[in-house]
């Protein structure tokens, strides 16, 4: 095996290893299962409910998806206002920092209140916690573009709108793209946290809504299979934000 194929299989092997001591130190000390439930335990309360998890993933996943989406659109429309004018910069920089440092735990519930709808008030609560990252990324990004680059863009008598098409935005989009990848991870964390609270309110959805369920009814291995669930989650929605973002750059570079 090379030492690229060993580095490849690394984290399976940590992983599988990770499981086998967990199960054997649960099985050996005698821990009740409603207190830690071992990697069989949880698979098994997995398989006795597969469509009822898998249906609340996809309901955290619509409002994800859709946090993200919004996050992206306001992100890079306001970016882009502020690199057109220095006031939209003044007016627009301190709110998207004060978003940024608002725990949404805080507002989450009066956003719920306010909006009324229980999957427009989730979705504004995610979009809040992922628009910063592609916002502020971005915001860079269009600042980026080589000064040497600019004055022969000006020297060729090219306008605003032709610069910010033709070199501004190209040279933004590495910076956009990271920002994004960010913004993925933090969506679903936005979608969880407002899942949370809507289901301390009473609003039924979503993977959150499930874990506060099992943990009110003791059920712990059923509270571990919904995290992992949202483990893998998150994990896919990074591992395919780094795809994209791999196939934009190689597009734009080829």
């Amino acid at each position: 095996m090379t030492r690229e194929h060993a580095l490849r299989a690394a984290p399976a092997v940590f992983t599988v290893g990770f499981l086998a001591l967990w199960e054997i130190a649960v099985r050996v000390s005698g821990v009740p299962v409603y207190l830690v439930p071992g990697p069989v335990a949880i698979a098994a309360a997995f398989l006795a409910a597969p469509g009822l998890l898998l249906t609340s993933l996809a309901s955290t996943l619509v409002v994800t998806v859709t946090a993200l989406a919004v996050a992206c659109v306001l992100g890079v429309v306001l970016a882009l206002a502020m690199a057109a004018s220095p006031w939209a910069r003044a007016a627009i920089q301190p709110w998207a920092v004060v978003l940024q440092v608002t725990p949404i735990v805080a507002i989450a519930p009066l956003i719920i209140v306010w909006v009324g709808d229980p999957f427009a008030s989730l979705v504004v609560c995610a979009t809040i916690v992922a628009f910063f990252p592609v916002f502020s990324n971005t915001a860079v990004g269009l600042t980026s573009a080589p000064s040497e680059l600019l004055d022969l863009f000006r020297l060729n008598g090219a306008g605003r709108w032709h610069t910010l098409y033709l070199l501004r935005l190209p040279a933004a989009l590495p910076y956009f793209l990271a920002g994004l990848r960010i913004s993925g991870g933090l969506a679903l964390v936005g979608a969880v946290v407002a899942e949370f609270v809507a289901g301390s309110g009473g609003f039924a959805s979503g993977l959150a809504y499930r874990i506060l369920e099992s943990g009110y009814r003791l059920q712990v291995a059923r509270m571990f299979a919904a995290l992992v669930l949202l483990s893998a989650a998150g994990i896919a929605i990074n591992v395919t934000l780094g795809a994209v973002s791999r196939l934009l750059l190689r597009r734009r570079d080829g």
